[in-house]
């Protein structure tokens, strides 16, 4: 055989070889890039999972806070209804006790012979002040407008101090019943 022949033969053995190695260094270089591509995913996989573990258990302390919240709204809504049926209560023992102190106003008025059918008292200062007016009329004094206004006056202030006095029963006697209701158990 030629020696053109086998290096020819050498040649192509090479180049096979050649050609062999490549193939084989590619597929390695592929299952790498693969294994490394897979790496990279498995790692970006367990980081969404993370996140999303995340994502759970904050949505449940959200819904755990809000039933929360919501309870407290029940029971705020609650405490308000007794609140306001403790207010009606109050409300109409408050107007019973002003109804009955209206009551005794009256009887004791109707009682009173010094007060008249309006409800407007008559002591024996005014009795006595009314002649005055009546002797300075006929006198024609000046001053028969100063008793008669010193007489408006006493008036009024007998007035304004029974109006006090009655006020201050009538807070008396609720401040009494409340005080007792309060001690009062509950059933």
């Amino acid at each position: 055989m030629d020696p053109s022949a086998w290096i020819w033969i050498v040649v192509v053995i090479v180049v096979i070889a050649l050609v062999l190695v490549l193939l084989m260094s590619s597929r390695r270089r592929r299952e790498a890039f693969r294994q490394k591509r897979d790496e990279q995913n498995r790692q970006h996989a367990a980081e969404i999972r993370r996140k999303a573990e995340n994502a759970d258990l904050e949505a449940r302390e959200n819904e755990a806070r809000a039933m929360h919240a919501k309870a407290d709204a029940e029971k705020a809504q609650v405490e308000a209804a007794r609140l306001r049926q403790e207010a009606e209560s109050r409300q109409s023992a408050a107007q019973e006790f002003r109804t009955d102190a209206e009551k005794h106003q009256y009887k004791a008025d109707a009682l009173d012979p010094d007060v008249d059918a309006d409800g407007n008292r008559r002591d024996d200062t005014q009795m006595d002040a009314g002649r005055n007016d009546v002797r300075a009329a006929d006198a024609g004094d000046a001053d028969a407008r100063t008793a008669e206004a010193r007489n408006d006056d006493a008036r009024n202030a007998e007035t304004r101090d029974a109006d006090a006095r009655d006020v201050d029963a009538r807070r008396s006697d609720a401040d009494t019943t409340d005080a007792t209701r309060r001690n009062t158990p509950r059933e």
